[in-house]
């Protein structure tokens, strides 16, 4: 007797996300998925990349909660590609959880998180939903934990730049928003700005913003700004560091100048949506005649042997949102082989490091280059393979 195939949902499929989804999960050997969004005629466009035509279309609306039970319904899993985040929190993955489904969401953060546990934990069903498995959140956090294997014995800090030039979509213009006062647990907001880790905790205005400067791996001048995140704080504390210093970079002169802004305007009662569509449109001036990219960079401090000693990596990539795509659909390969527990999970904490980067190396989403101890280890492993 054949077993049926499980039938994976992608939620926002046309997106500039799910659309990367959808192909990620074919490379992965999922077929036959079930493609759900508002626009029907962009749907069907993601559906014809599969020349099998095995796809099936669902118009679908997350503040619909009747759209997302009718789309959920029959899925053995929903993937999560639409937002804003912060606004929908667990709607999503709890339309999922009701139709008997296990859920991945690309983003879903705390709050996500806080809503499921206090409607039950899904473990009790046997039922799987993997939070923040994208870019920033996830591969933010999954990134350093497989650099800390490379070469290193222990590691003390660590320092991190990530930002890019690339289109802004609606969802992270309307995210970022609603960031700045929500996202963190507990009601907070997502992060604090020139926050740090010194001696295992959290020291508010530790750092300085720079805004017109220079970092290796990004071309041009760039705006560096300190941000502490919940994220970053468990990494921190997972990896038993010292110090952690984080910066977002900004290249664009435009976004740069309208995030300056942002608090400001968002107290003095501007509307979110009008800001968000400024936000929109300065990353596109900011990009006109320019290549898009997205780098993560990230230099851990520790020990090899006894000595003092670095490692580094630096992710390049031409799109964070085909990188979101990818840990996304890793994530839902994951939970079908049952490879997370039930339960609630972030994706940092139940995705293999390991197994990450060996994805993003051959599927071609980011080129990824190690610098001191991490180069060391990679240079002996080939070293021995060519004896072996």
């Amino acid at each position: 007797m054949t077993r049926k195939k499980p039938l994976i949902g992608v939620l926002g499929a046309s997106g500039a996300v799910g659309r990367a989804a959808v192909r990620e999960l074919r490379e992965l050997g999922h077929a036959g998925l079930r493609l759900g969004g508002r626009t029907t005629s962009a749907l069907c466009a993601v559906a014809e990349e599969d020349p099998a035509g095995r796809d099936e279309i669902i118009w679908a609306d997350a503040a619909t909660p009747g759209g997302l039970r009718v789309f959920a319904e029959g899925c053995d899993i929903v993937l999560n590609c639409v937002g804003p985040t912060y606004r929908l929190r667990a709607t999503v993955a709890s339309a999922a959880l009701a139709a008997g489904a296990h859920c991945v969401d690309v983003a879903g953060d705390d709050p996500a998180a806080e809503d499921l546990l206090k409607e039950g934990d899904p473990a009790g069903d046997g039922r799987t939903v993997v939070l923040s498995a994208g870019a920033l959140p996830g591969l933010s956090s999954l990134l350093p934990r497989w650099l800390a294997r490379q070469g290193l014995d222990s590691a003390s800090g660590l320092t991190a730049h990530c930002g890019g030039l690339e289109t802004c979509s609606p969802t992270v213009a309307r995210d970022l928003m609603l960031s700045l006062t929500a996202g963190g647990a507990d009601g907070a907001a997502y992060g604090e700005a020139l926050a740090a880790i010194r001696g295992g905790r959290r020291v508010p205005r530790a750092l300085r913003t720079a805004e017109d400067t220079e970092r290796a791996g990004f071309p041009g001048r760039v705006a560096v700004q300190p941000y502490l995140s919940g994220e970053s704080e468990r990494l921190a504390a997972e990896l038993g560091l010292d110090r952690l210093d984080w910066y977002n970079v900004h290249p664009g002169p435009q976004v740069r100048a309208l995030l300056n802004l942002l608090p400001g305007r968002l107290a003095a009662g501007d509307d979110p949506d009008d800001l968000a569509h400024r936000l929109i449109l300065a990353a596109d001036l900011d990009l006109a005649g320019r290549k898009p990219y997205y780098v993560m960079d990230f230099e851990l401090s520790g020990t090899a042997s006894g000595q003092p000693a670095t490692s580094g990596l630096t992710l390049r990539a031409a799109s964070s949102y085909r990188l979101t795509a990818a840990v996304g659909a890793l994530a839902v390969d994951a939970v079908l082989r049952a490879a997370v527990p039930p339960g609630v999970h972030f994706a940092c904490d139940v995705l293999d490091p390991a197994t990450t980067v060996s994805h993003l190396r051959a599927g071609g989403a980011g080129d990824i280059r190690l610098t001191g101890a991490a180069a060391s280890a990679a240079d002996d492993e080939h070293v021995e393979e060519g004896v072996l």
